[in-house]
């Protein structure tokens, strides 16, 4: 149970397992904030905490410009959205840095901002969603020369070197080549990585799992493909649904699934997915669905190889005395979703 005494610990410690759990409200200053602010730490005796920023904003007090608690946690800046959004209706563009200082961007901004949260830099960024698109255009059947020039590029030769760096052959030899788009979400628990490829998602994680960069060398070895940056038809689908999930207005997912694995791992994942919205189960009662009571472990590991959260909701899994066993995404976030579950189940 959350107490006084343990918010302003986590206040204190700026602890980000409980981002999303609490807000902090300052009297002395009007300002709320969110638990891993920061700015200076007030006394004890000066804060208030509120359960949700609406709460804090009905007290009167007003969102912390350093935090800023209004904004979900990790969310892309307007500035870069927009030039996203451009991106994604025209892969062709190629923004300069003096594009971005006409647009008032600090091009060192927007360089931190993709190592930090796409591991490589913004020009690189542009280079593999073009040569993404051209991937596409090539495997639909249109002409090399074509689309090397579509894509921005001036001479077919540079086009061939830039997409042989991505995927280890020349367009000519890459229709048998297959490719995993990854993109980022945000969410109220914090950034996800999606992956996908044609057949459906087949990859969906928080960004600070510690096993998600063995996740996707895994996945990129198990398809023989290469995982880029880029756009994929499920991917609208799946932030709708997932926007709707964490709003409380959508139980169940429909968005394509593509996971592959053992027999006996999707036979686990099947089960998981068949687990109500707001019920829990134990990797016991998992076995006995599967007719196999002595396969527990076996069970719990397939549950942790699932690469698709909340969607094959494996949160849902507890132990057999009903406490909180392990979860990849961190013990708070499950929490929280069994508690979102719970309170509108």
């Amino acid at each position: 149970m959350l107490t006084d005494e343990i918010m302003y610990k986590a206040l204190v410690d700026k602890d980000v397992a409980y981002e999303g759990t609490f807000i902090a409200a300052v009297k002395t200053t009007g300002i709320f904030c969110r638990p891993t602010c920061t700015a200076r730490k007030p006394k004890e005796e000066n804060v208030e905490f509120f359960k949700t920023t609406k709460e804090a904003i009905l007290s009167g007090y007003r969102p912390c410009k350093v935090c800023s608690p209004l904004e979900k946690m990790g969310e892309t800046p307007e500035d870069i959205k927009e030039i996203l959004q451009e991106l994604s209706a025209d892969p062709s563009l190629k923004f300069k840095d003096w594009d971005l200082v006409r647009r008032g961007i600090e091009p060192s901004k927007i360089r931190r901002w993709f190592l930090k949260n796409h591991g490589i830099t913004f020009h690189a960024y542009q280079r593999m969603f073009r040569i993404n698109s051209a991937f596409k255009k090539i495997q639909n059947g249109e002409l090399v020369t074509a689309v090397a020039f579509e894509a921005g590029y001036e001479s077919l030769s540079g086009f061939n070197d830039s997409f042989k760096s991505v995927f280890g052959v020349s367009p000519a030899k890459s229709k048998n080549k297959q490719v995993i788009n990854i993109t980022r979400l945000e969410t109220p628990l914090g950034t996800m990585f999606a992956c996908a490829t044609e057949q459906g998602i087949c990859l969906l994680e928080f960004t600070d799992r510690k096993m998600l960069e063995t996740e996707l060398k895994a996945l990129a070895k198990n398809l023989n493909a290469n995982i880029i940056q880029g756009e994929n038809k499920h991917f609208d689908q799946l932030k709708l649904e997932l926007d709707e999930y964490f709003e409380s207005r959508r139980k169940d997912f429909t968005v394509p699934l593509f996971t592959p694995g053992t027999d006996f791992q999707r036979s686990v994942w099947d089960i998981l997915q068949k687990i109500p919205y707001g019920v829990t189960r134990s990797c016991k009662d998992q076995a006995i669905t599967l007719h196999k009571p002595e396969a527990v472990r076996a069970v719990a590991n397939a549950n942790g190889m699932n690469r698709i959260s909340i969607i094959i909701p494996c949160h849902r899994i507890i132990g057999e005395n009903g406490s909180l066993t392990g979860y990849g995404g961190g013990i708070w976030r499950k929490q929280w979703l069994l508690n979102l579950e719970k309170a509108n189940r």
